[in-house]
């Protein structure tokens, strides 16, 4: 059986910077089956410029001027963090949180002891970050929106010197990866990834989860920004072993990413078609089930008389057929038997009952 799909329910700033929505939002993760939770920690001013423009996305469902306002609005401290860690681990939700500068960074791995870091797909180039988090993690997650497989490069090479604890010199981190793949396979998984919200289904192009795949040899995921259901059951069956998608309390609400998010009865449908899917794909190995076995003495046919036989007389295609059950030899035998004496007397219909010589 494959391993089952790690499923992560993306709060991101779902909460509009209200600590009590935060808490409501992960005990609804834990509701409909999620495997984690993950938030946005940043430092506004570490973050963005003042009067930095906001994306097209963000001008359509706010009501604010610019990237600040929205980020500063939406912002929450610390320790607000540390409450959201303390209640996921008392739900048993592992809580994961993907840092937008090196103060969050630090505060997440150093303070809350975060094994899992997500890097956000606008850091993919943020070098000094991928070093930081490189350096003093061992588990992360690389989501590649906006990115091509150059770009992805690049970020695998950073991070693969500073996992291996080099320290980074000018451009001495390049083509670090492709020299040490195999040291580093088990740290790092890619999340194949859209940045639309909502994204439009012609722009998911979700076979770049084998691309990834087959080019990184990684394991890759899937991060999803589309309406509907269809797009992370189709990512597992491309071979997606992490899902990712926004949660929300409701749709409607003010702020960037609720109008790309499933609310409770969604997210619990997208788990539930996950899990059903993953039961369905079942094993790699070609195997006949129990319930098959019993099965193919109905369906497949056996080597039968097709009249009246004599001990002695040989097997013909006038005396010998192929009819069900398949109880007896095998018709891939059949050409076995002919020309050969029969060894007792058969009537219409009976089962053919020689020795014949077995493929191997």
């Amino acid at each position: 059986m494959n391993k089952k799909t790690f499923i992560i329910a993306e709060i991101g700033i779902n909460h509009n910077g209200s600590e009590k929505k935060a808490m409501k939002l992960i005990k609804i993760a834990k509701d409909v089956g999620a495997n984690a939770v993950k938030f946005q920690t940043y430092v506004t001013s570490n973050l963005v410029i003042k009067n930095s423009k906001l994306a097209n996305y963000q001008k359509k469902n706010s009501h604010f001027n610019n990237q600040f306002e929205l980020l500063k609005k939406n912002q929450l401290s610390q320790n607000v963090f540390i409450k959201l860690k303390k209640y996921s681990d008392k739900l048993g939700i592992n809580f994961i949180s993907s840092p937008f500068d090196l103060e969050s960074a630090k505060f997440l791995i150093k303070r809350l002891g975060i094994k899992t870091i997500k890097i956000p797909s606008g850091e993919i180039t943020n070098a000094p970050l991928l070093n930081y988090i490189g350096l003093n993690c061992k588990k992360i997650i690389l989501s590649t929106g906006m990115s091509n497989m150059s770009d992805i490069n690049l970020a695998l090479d950073v991070l693969t010197h500073s996992l291996l604890k080099k320290k980074i010199n000018n451009f001495n981190f390049i083509n670090s990866y492709k020299k040490n793949k195999k040291k580093i396979k088990d740290m790092i998984i890619l999340m194949h990834c859209n940045s639309e919200y909502p994204a439009d289904l012609s722009n998911l192009n979700l076979n770049n989860i084998k691309t990834l795949k087959n080019y990184f040899n990684l394991n890759v995921g899937y991060s999803d920004h589309s309406k509907n259901i269809i797009s992370s059951t189709t990512a597992v069956t491309l071979g997606a072993n992490i899902i990712e998608k926004h949660l929300t309390i409701n749709k409607n609400e003010s702020g960037p990413d609720h109008s790309s998010s499933f609310n409770k009865e969604e997210f619990a449908n997208m788990v539930n078609s996950i899990r059903i899917v993953e039961n369905v794909l079942g094993k790699f190995d070609k195997e006949i089930t129990r319930e098959e076995k019993s099965n193919s003495y109905i369906s497949r046919k056996s080597i039968i008389a097709l009249k009246r036989i004599k001990k002695g007389e040989k097997f013909t295609n006038e005396n010998i057929t192929t009819k069900r059950p398949g109880k007896g030899i095998s018709p891939i035998y059949f050409w076995n038997l002919l020309g050969k004496n029969s060894s007792r007397n058969y009537n219409f219909d009976d089962l053919i009952k020689e020795n014949v010589k077995k493929r191997k």
